[in-house]
């Protein structure tokens, strides 16, 4: 799988797609609505700058704010400029980043 769309397609299916890392499992279920197993995800890969990226767009999605700036610093990102920027465009700006990396 290496594009955004071919991603979003795959949030049809019962399970993420064999051979995501976990920054990606997370996104899928984070695309399916599902945070608690999005987080686990984002949680299980914790130190790895993918997932510590993801954690943050999690924690910026349900209003934590200050939590979600610790762990945009955690992995190395900025933070979007307007904390009102659309976080379906976070979502997929991450997704595409990290598809071709498969992780």
């Amino acid at each position: 799988m290496t594009t955004v769309e071919a991603f979003r397609r795959a949030l049809s299916d019962a399970a993420p797609p064999e051979g995501l890392g976990l920054a990606l499992q997370a996104l899928w279920w984070a695309g399916k609505g599902d945070w608690a197993r999005a987080h686990g995800c984002a949680q299980r890969g914790e130190g790895d700058p993918a997932c510590d990226w993801v954690h943050a767009h999690l924690h910026r999605a349900e209003g934590d704010l200050a939590n979600a700036g610790y762990w945009y610093r955690r992995a190395g990102r900025r933070p979007p400029v307007a904390t009102d920027a659309p976080l379906e465009g976070e979502w997929e700006a991450i997704v595409a980043a990290l598809l071709p990396r498969r992780g």
